[in-house]
């Protein structure tokens, strides 16, 4: 009976060290994500005047931030070298997106083919763009969208005290 009750407690310690390391796990995963991205929470202000998102830079110096495309969550990347708001090419069913017809880019690569593509909507926070021009990327790796100069011409850029203010007038 002792042998039993023993082999049952060697295995109940076994399972916590394992749940132990996926928690930790987990817990270092997010503190990752959120370091990578420290606007995962966008908070829009607003008066008469204006609405305006603040984004904090990442270590890297890169403004990310989470929105949404067609009602999905999505993390932006603020990039004023982007004509277009590009979209890597392997969200486009997550998306809803449909490929339209393939158009030469250049790019920090070089030159590459992309494939227009309209959005329904492109939400920041509180701020709402619909029927935005957008390219789907094939080359783009990862899950962030350059967030083009097609959707940040309408708005204020202010980088101040180490945030960017994006402002659009209300």
């Amino acid at each position: 009976m002792e042998h039993s009750t023993k082999k049952l407690g060697m295995m109940f310690t076994l399972g916590g060290w394992i749940l132990g390391f996926l928690l930790l796990g987990l817990i270092f995963t997010k503190i990752l994500d959120f370091r990578n991205n420290p606007n995962q929470f966008v908070i829009t202000n607003e008066n008469a005047n204006f609405q305006e998102i603040v984004l904090q830079p990442n270590p890297y110096g890169h403004y990310l931030f989470n929105g949404e495309i067609n009602g999905k969550t999505v993390t932006f990347l603020v990039d004023t070298g982007a004509t277009t708001t590009a979209i890597p090419a392997g969200l486009k069913d997550y998306l809803g997106l449909e490929a339209g017809p393939a158009v030469s880019v250049s790019t920090a690569n070089g030159q590459a083919t992309a494939y227009l593509t309209r959005l329904r909507e492109l939400k920041m926070g509180d701020i709402l763009f619909q029927d935005v021009k957008a390219s789907l990327n094939p080359g783009i790796r990862g899950n962030e969208i350059l967030l083009g100069m097609n959707i940040l011409r309408h708005m204020e850029l202010i980088q101040r005290n180490d945030v960017l203010i994006i402002k659009i007038p209300g």
